[in-house]
């Protein structure tokens, strides 16, 4: 699913100009859909906790049941070498990938030690910065774990997603608010979210329901450090339809600011801009 014409692809030891073929038709990721990905970031020459998005992969493929087969650490400095074909000033979507290959009990699970990895580097642009989102509510929930791989950034897991976007853009809106299985709120169907009231933030707290990105732990961790009061707890739409600001905090543009939900509206505040400013601050002053 390119997104851009300027991609280069890390397969089988090599870095390749192009979007390249890497997963063939009988594997077990494209029949049996144990990929595993994850998204970090190169923009304005940084690339921000560029290990722990490399980490949390091999993490994800523990949990899908797949062997990881490359060192974090390594990992980094492939795409380190990779984004040496890049123009200082682009910016870059950075997508490791692991998937099955051989399928071993009954071929239902993936057998150990037979695992494809690849890396897409994949020109695009940051968000403007007047760039904002709508939301909406969805029928459509998050999962528990007894019921799918929540532990894992899995491609498994984006159908659900899609169903909650394209149900969100039919009513008018760009995203949905997501509920978990007990009616609380989660995330967005594609990030993290947090609301202002009253000068203090809020965001739902971790319930094994959804990722808590690592991005997100950068916002945390940023306005605390700064002197905001940063909560997390069980949160209902009511709070969110009374917020002050709402903000949207995923790897792909960072920080979002959210304009409405349903009908209520909002501005992007001040809270929001700090926010997106302490982020780069932070990503500036930790690659000194």
């Amino acid at each position: 699913m390119a997104i851009s014409k300027n991609i280069r692809t890390y397969y089988q030891g090599q870095w390749h100009d192009g979007d390249v073929s890497v997963i063939k038709a009988a594997d077990h990721g494209s029949w049996l859909g144990s990929t595993v990905f994850d998204g970090a970031r190169f923009a304005h020459g940084l690339t921000p906790d560029l290990d722990k998005h490399c980490a949390r992969l091999n993490n994800s493929a523990r949990a899908l049941m797949v062997t990881p087969t490359v060192e974090t650490s390594d990992m980094v400095q492939i795409v380190r070498e990779g984004l040496k074909g890049f123009a200082a000033n682009a910016a870059v979507y950075i997508r490791p990938i692991y998937w099955g290959i051989d399928g071993g009990m009954s071929a239902i699970v993936p057998a150990e030690n037979s695992t494809g990895f690849a890396i897409s580097l994949e020109e695009v642009p940051m968000a403007a910065p007047d760039a904002s989102a709508t939301l909406t509510r969805t029928q459509f929930r998050r999962p528990v774990l007894e019921d799918a791989v929540v532990n894992a950034k899995a491609g498994c897991l984006y159908p659900n997603n899609a169903r909650m976007l394209v149900e969100a853009r039919a009513k008018g809106f760009t995203n949905a608010l997501v509920a978990d299985a007990l009616g609380n709120v989660a995330e967005t169907a594609t990030s993290n979210v947090f609301m202002v009231k009253d000068g203090e933030v809020f965001t739902p707290i971790p319930n094994g329901t959804f990722l808590a990105g690592i991005t997100r732990a950068r916002h945390i961790e940023n306005m605390r450090a700064e002197g905001i009061v940063v909560h997390e707890e069980v949160m209902n739409f009511d709070q969110f339809h009374a917020a002050d600001e709402i903000f949207l905090s995923g790897n792909m543009m960072k920080v979002t600011p959210v304009t409405a939900f349903d009908n209520t509206s909002y501005q992007a505040g001040p809270i929001t801009r700090r926010v997106r400013d302490m982020y780069w601050d932070w990503a500036a002053s930790s690659a000194r």
